[in-house]
């Protein structure tokens, strides 16, 4: 399914590490410190690799912002899953 993005459906993990790293300008270890910190949880094939959809790419790039605007990773955290509950308070409403 092609999302209106004219890419991969939002939650279709398709990039590997490497592209998600390029496509939010980051490096690849960047991100695998994003994981070990549980800001972000790739999805992995059979054998282990990782791989990053397009929600994971929009992720990043929030990650990005936060850093940007002073925040630390704890702070990061502390942000990414306060918008996560309000997301899912909205929808329970809705």
């Amino acid at each position: 399914m092609i999302s209106p993005r004219r890419g991969p459906a939002a939650g279709r993990a398709v990039y590997a590490i490497s592209v998600a790293a390029e496509l939010v300008g980051m490096g690849v270890q960047t991100l695998r410190l994003y994981e070990a910190r549980g800001l972000l949880t790739p999805a992995r094939t059979e054998g282990g690799t990782r791989r990053y959809s397009a929600d994971d790419v929009d992720r990043l790039r929030r990650i990005g912002q936060l850093l940007d605007g002073g925040l630390n990773l704890a702070g990061v955290a502390m942000v990414l899953e306060l918008e996560g509950e309000n997301e899912r308070l909205r929808a329970r409403r809705a």
